[in-house]
């Protein structure tokens, strides 16, 4: 049974009157939806290295929001010489779609009026290593194939929890960079 959510209710854990308002307030005035994200990486040893993500600007100044920083180790298993200090960098890549698709389904669910039960799922990612260990030109370096596979419990109709699904798949940000590709520039600075 789907409800009508009304201006003053939250669902889902996600704040509908603050959805409401930050859609209007980006249809009124377009350039605070530019927001630019940063990471910093710092190499450790052999394959380990350690992100850390805190600062971003968006709505036309910097965010000051987060008083901490989110540490990421990344690594290689041992099979690959790592030491498996963390999950390999393309790991992340289906951290990143797996939470950036629950995300959105959380969102639409909650501007729709529709309370959300469980969302899980699982993701994976096929990927022939002779690509990136440069032993074949034939393969590619990355995932040639990715799956993702929502569970969706909710007060709604399955033609309804699927169109929200659907919905997320759309305006996902980590699946168009994932299927579309984004220009990446990379500068080198020595010491």
């Amino acid at each position: 049974m789907t409800t009508t959510t009304t201006p003053r209710e939250a669902r889902n854990g996600v704040d509908v009157p603050t959805l409401f308002a930050t859609l209007d307030a980006v249809k009124e005035t377009p350039e605070i939806a530019a927001f630019q994200f940063r990471a910093r990486n710092r190499w450790v040893s052999g394959t380990h290295s350690i992100s850390t993500i805190r600062g971003f600007s968006g709505a036309l100044q910097e965010d000051t929001s987060r008083t901490k920083d989110f540490v990421y180790d990344a690594d290689h298993p041992v099979v690959l010489v790592g030491t498996g200090h963390g999950p390999t960098p393309v790991e992340f890549l289906l951290h990143a779609i797996a939470a950036c698709l629950t995300a959105g389904v959380a969102n639409i669910a909650a501007a729709r009026g529709i309370t959300l039960h469980e969302v899980t799922s699982t993701v994976e990612g096929d990927i022939d290593l002779r690509g990136v260990l440069g032993l074949s030109g034939e393969v590619r370096n990355g995932y040639s194939a990715i799956r993702v596979h929502l569970d969706v419990a909710g007060d709604a109709s399955d033609e309804q929890l699927r169109a929200v699904v659907e919905q997320s798949r759309r305006r996902s940000a980590v699946y168009d960079v994932l299927t579309n590709g984004v220009p990446v520039h990379v500068d080198v600075a020595t010491t």
